[in-house]
């Protein structure tokens, strides 16, 4: 059986294919539809989205002990979190085979930062896979839990975002049940006190020894001698971007295993051709080893050190030009900054925000990053998940230090990055005694990766229905006493609750809790929330003066008209929100929600 698939929906077939059991994961671009596909196989394999990657992998790793197959995918930043049990699990090895995807994003199209997840795998000590393609990406997963069983050892899947997000033939085939393994004690194993850690250390290198006479004899590395010129050596999405550029006028080192590196293979394929290009992404993983291992080779000294290395990259860094393509006026294309949507219920919160002087706040990741933008201006930072409240308790302690100091930091997050690592973050504010204000950002779902469930929520990802953590009681339990709960679109609560936080001196949390324009709600969401985002706003241009302060709300539903020197809302967009009604000083906007308050 044939199907169109992307490289995520592939990696969630193999896992299907090769009697996985139970799957976790935290979602983050571009890994999130890995396990939203691995979701569907209900019956067969159990999976479940964690708090966060670290979770994630120790809830695996649990199961991959107890004996069944299992399999955690995340984005590249995700191993930071995760890497403390995989360090350890190194040790250890497996019982059932356990395979950790990580998927790179070369270029951070929706990163924080550009790290090269190869280097994990060298660091750790365990084997390292890397697919080319859509059906690579299903039958490689399948290799990596016989090797991961084999050798004892944690895998290493990496891909990048083009082999997640591009669509291949992939040829299906059955699923095959693997049996859950016995589970024996084995506290020498699996308990890594100092005495049994030296002895498993020792293994680790034995293990590496084994797996570096599989890299040199899989067919997963392979080279194929056409004009012996040049010759290409390259893993993952990056041979077949040579592919498209070279054609037929070189010869290919493909590498498919690449920790141990396959470097008795490699020195093979170099000596049959005269000059040698290393084409990878990011860090010169590969490069580095070869240049080690004596082989004369051409990368980073030509090809860039960052980005993606798509075909037009690397004939630009190559050959000095690119293809022809159609000339166009460069200045006549608009630029499209991502921004809030129209009804996001960030916007009144930020709006709002915006507006305080001689505060720093300290973002996180999520949507919600977008409040540093204009017409906001209300994000100074942003690190990492959960580091928004732990960052602004650290700076308002040091601004604390100056005399007659005014500043106040806001920290600001969402709802599935408190569950994250937020709780974290806030515990440390509470038990430190920090003065610094936390805002729990509850739009109901995780919103940026495309709406997973999380502890909030009241449902897992496969549908079932769960516990849901009540935020403000969560709160309380981490000893925060000046709570408040509040309706973002509401800005005349907003701006009370503000100063009620800001005249505190003692930790404060303000949840604004309002669903996610973009969410399918729930049954609660409806009976909660009014049956939120059922009206339009309407402007009576008779009473508007072109003032455009409805327009700093920066809602993408208003606009203005020149000629008419008035605004108007696009109905297609506009959900009714009502906070560009508030705003206006001629109460021009009209809308059922405009009785929340004008500011």
């Amino acid at each position: 059986m044939k199907k169109l698939m992307t490289g995520n929906e592939a990696i969630a077939r193999g896992a299907y294919e090769a009697g996985v059991k139970f799957a976790s994961a935290y979602p983050g671009t571009p890994s999130t539809e890995i396990l939203e596909n691995v979701a569907m196989y209900k019956g067969d394999i159990v999976a479940e989205w964690a708090t966060n990657e670290k979770v994630a992998l120790e809830a695996v790793i649990g199961g991959s002990i107890a004996g069944a197959r299992t399999m955690a995918s995340m984005k590249h930043v995700g191993i930071n979190v995760a890497a403390d049990p995989l360090f350890t699990f190194a040790y250890t090895g497996v019982n059932g085979g356990m395979v950790l995807i990580s998927a790179d994003e070369p270029g951070m199209h929706s990163s924080q930062n550009e790290q090269d997840n190869r280097n994990y795998a060298k660091f750790a000590k365990i084997a390292l896979f890397e697919p080319a393609t859509s059906q690579e990406a299903k039958d490689m997963l399948k290799e990596a839990f016989e090797i991961s069983e084999k050798y004892d050892t944690p895998v290493l899947y990496r891909v990048t975002t083009r082999l997640c997000h591009s669509k291949g033939i992939v040829d299906c085939t059955d699923r095959v049940e693997v049996g859950i393994k016995d589970y024996v004690k084995n506290p020498q194993k699996n308990l890594t006190v100092p005495a049994h850690a030296r002895i498993l250390r020792n293994s680790v290198e034995e293990r590496l020894q084994k797996l570096a006479d599989y890299s040199n004899n899989t067919d997963l590395n392979t080279y194929e001698i056409n004009d012996k010129k040049i010759g290409i050596v390259a893993s993952g999405m990056c041979h077949t971007y040579a592919k498209e550029v070279f054609g037929e006028n070189a010869s290919y080192m493909k590498l498919g295993f690449t920790n141990p590196m396959p470097m008795e293979k490699i020195k093979e394929f170099a000596s049959k051709v005269d000059k040698i290009y290393v084409i990878e992404e990011n860090d010169p993983f590969i490069e580095d080893q070869m240049k080690c291992a004596g082989i004369n080779c051409i990368g980073k000294d030509v090809l860039p050190i960052s980005g993606e290395m798509t075909p037009d990259v690397i004939r630009e860094a190559i050959f000095g030009k690119t293809n022809d393509t159609i000339e166009y006026n460069k200045d006549l294309v608009v630029p499209r900054p991502p921004g809030l949507c129209a009804g996001c219920p960030h916007r009144g919160f930020f709006y709002e925000l915006g507006k305080r002087k001689n505060i720093m706040v300290t973002g996180d990741i999520g949507c919600y990053t977008l409040g540093f933008a204009p017409p906001y201006n209300a994000m100074d930072t942003v690190v990492c998940m959960g580091a928004s409240l732990s960052t602004g308790h650290g700076a308002q302690k040091v601004f604390n230090m100056k005399e007659d100091n005014e500043m106040r930091v806001v920290g600001v997050l969402g709802d599935s990055t408190f569950f994250h690592t937020g709780i974290n973050s806030l515990l440390d504010v509470v038990y430190n005694n920090g003065n610094s204000i936390s805002v729990i950002l509850d739009n109901r779902i995780t919103g940026m990766t495309g709406h997973q469930q999380n502890p909030g929520t009241g449902y897992t990802l496969q549908g079932d229905v769960t516990n849901e953590v009540d935020i403000e009681n969560l709160v309380k339990a981490c000893g925060v006493k000046n709570i408040r709960n509040i309706d973002p679109n509401n800005l005349k609560e907003v701006k009370e609750t503000l100063d009620w936080a800001f005249g505190l001196d003692e930790p404060s949390v303000i949840i604004t809790r309002w669903p996610c324009v973009l969410k399918k709600f729930s049954k609660q969401d409806i009976t909660e929330f009014n049956n939120p985002f059922t009206s339009k706003c309407e402007v009576e241009h008779e009473s508007c003066v072109g003032c455009k302060i409805c327009m700093k709300t920066g809602c993408p539903a208003i606009s203005f008209d020149k000629e008419e020197k008035v605004v108007n809302i696009d109905k297609n967009q506009c959900v009714g929100c009502g906070v560009c009604s508030q705003v206006c000083p001629k109460e021009a906007i009209t809308n059922s929600a405009t009785s929340k308050g004008v500011n």
